[in-house]
């Protein structure tokens, strides 16, 4: 379904019958991300499943400033009044779940539950900011410039995705296509509006979460599992579990265990 929120119009998917429980896909990706696990989390939830700004099916506005986190938090919110939806589970993976804990911190009574998969509340200095910054500029240009195509060839070969590698060419080259029908200008912009160097850090609020919250890194994405547990010190109902055997995607990796540790934290009353 479409769904207009501030002159923007997003597509969302919708299955599934229970609490709510929207789903945000990562940096490249798109709702289809969480298509093989709606029948199982189908069973037990609602599922809300946006296109983020810039990704996928949704617009892609020529004005960066348009895909600022806070905004893109607004947007969600606005797409759950439109869906007449008071409260949500939430989860998100990486870039997804940085809008989600976003998400969590501007509309806190709108969350009940928090799942975070390979993700991290932003870099916690000033300087970390800038630099980040000016690379995810670089990147944006490098977009604009070579074109989606080209940018595509570089993403899958950075470090954080090499165990995907160990995956069936299949599974690869579906996840291509999805990154190739993607916006050039979306992404490019989500870098410059949504990137980790552009949003709030959202370290020193870490505490203030009432909602219980789950925090999922692979045991081989070193960076993540080192994020996940310095959040584990700061957080009030934290829990922090690590997939053996799997990288920054499980639920791509290990989509069988990740489906499950999901389906059974929803149910923790």
């Amino acid at each position: 379904m479409k769904v207009m929120v501030d002159n923007v119009k997003y597509h969302v998917e919708k299955s599934g019958s229970g609490f709510p429980l929207v789903l945000l896909h990562g940096f490249t990706g798109d709702s289809t991300t969480w298509t093989p696990f709606c029948e199982c989390w189908g069973k037990h939830s609602n599922l809300i499943i946006p296109d983020i700004i810039g990704h996928g099916k949704t617009d892609s506005p020529e004005n960066s400033n348009r895909y600022q986190i806070e905004k893109a938090a607004n947007d969600l919110k606005g797409i759950l009044d439109n869906q007449g939806v008071q409260q949500v589970d939430l989860l998100g993976y990486s870039m997804g779940g940085r809008l989600a804990l976003s998400f969590a911190f501007l509309f806190p009574e709108r969350v009940r539950k928090l799942i975070l998969e390979s993700s991290s509340p932003g870099l916690a200095t000033e300087s970390e900011r800038n630099i980040r910054r000016m690379k995810d500029e670089e990147l944006a240009n490098f977009i604009k410039e070579k074109g989606i195509k080209s940018f595509v060839d570089y993403w899958e070969e950075i470090p954080l995705f090499a165990t995907m590698k160990r995956l069936p060419l299949t599974i690869n080259e579906a996840i291509r296509l999805q990154r190739l029908n993607n916006s050039p200008l979306g992404l490019a912009n989500s870098l410059l509006g949504m990137g980790t160097g552009s949003q709030p850090s959202w370290w020193q609020n870490l505490h203030q979460l009432s909602c219980d919250v789950l925090l999922v890194t692979g045991s081989e994405d070193k960076k993540f599992c080192t994020i996940a547990e310095k959040m584990l010190k700061e957080l009030e109902t934290g829990t922090w579990v690590v997939v053996e055997n799997s990288g920054h995607a499980i639920h791509v990796e290990e989509p069988e265990k990740f489906g499950t540790i999901v389906s059974d934290f929803l149910s923790i009353t």
